[in-house]
């Protein structure tokens, strides 16, 4: 099918893609505040990378976004959110003791810290595996002909 077919949609991506990613951003710095958080956040931009991919094409949203990209993500997100935790232990805690990060107990700067890390790992493995799970569906031979839909 032509592509001026679906102009419109294009250009309404355009626009609402980086919107969609700015909120996930606002739901991730919002969270240790408000209701919402890592997981929301990382829900939030894999749709914002799915968007692209229905609109633009799953090979497109490859180029964009590299399956080497998106097996970092994962494991760099496990990584931080672990690492957050033994540095607790490092730092003489229990795991996921935030307290220890930044021991000024007045202003509970650990606490903040803490979490911002632990929720920034969060987004980056959710929204990671989203995208992965979504290239592996996408990129599956459909069982049937696109005549028969």
């Amino acid at each position: 099918m032509n592509s001026q077919y679906h102009l419109v949609l294009r250009v309404v991506s355009k626009v609402l893609i980086p919107v969609i990613a700015l909120f996930a951003l606002y739901v991730q710095f919002h969270g240790d505040f408000g209701p919402g958080g890592g997981f929301q956040a990382g829900v939030i931009l894999a749709v914002s990378v799915i968007l692209y991919a229905l609109v633009f094409g799953v090979d497109e949203a490859r180029r964009a976004i590299p399956t080497w990209l998106v097996r970092s993500g994962c494991a760099v997100g496990v990584l931080l959110y672990g690492g957050v935790g033994v540095t607790g232990w490092l730092k003489g805690g229990y795991f996921l003791d935030y307290d220890v990060l930044n021991p000024d107990m007045s202003h509970h700067a650990g606490q903040h810290l803490g979490i911002m890390l632990v929720e920034l790992g969060v987004l980056t493995t959710v929204a990671s595996v989203m995208v992965a799970i979504f290239f592996a569906f996408a990129g599956r031979a459909p069982d049937i002909p696109d005549e028969e839909w």
